[in-house]
């Protein structure tokens, strides 16, 4: 059995579905666990799909139907980190990390229907309409997610609006 692209595939976009992943599920273990489960779904129809042309939205769509679908408990949850893990003393990097454990934090309180679409729309740049149509809804259905997550995260995060200004 050959793979026809399939490991090309998996080396050139695993990172950008592992991200994804992280964002939508807010744990490393569940994420790779996402990641792993849904190429292993791909793989089994992966001749079909990669003569289609771009595979990557179906990935990601296998990525939230499995999402929907798991067994494990409904609400995922983000556990930061009490304390920091010492890092290199080679650069001062607390203030891009207490972005970061904000941002974790704020994305903590969104659902995670809300996290996929700030994901698909702001870290993958796509289209309102390109957003439904992998998460099988309205465009209206995306921008009530849209502005219900955007607007919940001005609430809960105010500093994150800060930093950006600042950027």
């Amino acid at each position: 059995m050959t793979d026809d692209g399939f490991r090309e595939f998996v080396a050139a976009r695993g990172p950008a579905l592992s991200r994804m992943a992280y964002v939508v599920t807010g744990d490393h273990g569940l994420a790779e666990d996402l990641v792993q489960e849904a190429l292993v779904k791909v793989a089994a129809r992966w001749r079909k799909l990669a003569g289609r042309g771009d595979p990557e939205p179906y990935v990601r769509k296998v990525m939230i139907n499995q999402l929907r679908t798991w067994r494990r408990p409904r609400r995922l949850t983000f556990v930061p980190a009490a304390v920091l893990p010492e890092s290199p003393p080679s650069t001062d990097e607390s203030a891009r990390t207490d972005l970061k454990v904000a941002l974790s934090r704020a994305l903590a309180v969104l659902t995670v229907k809300q996290r996929i679409v700030l994901y698909l729309r702001f870290y993958e740049d796509l289209s309102e309409s390109a957003v439904a149509a992998e998460l099988g809804c309205s465009v209206g259905t995306v921008k009530r997610h849209t502005h219900d997550a955007l607007e919940r995260l001005r609430k809960v995060a105010p500093r994150l609006l800060e930093a950006e200004v600042r950027s």
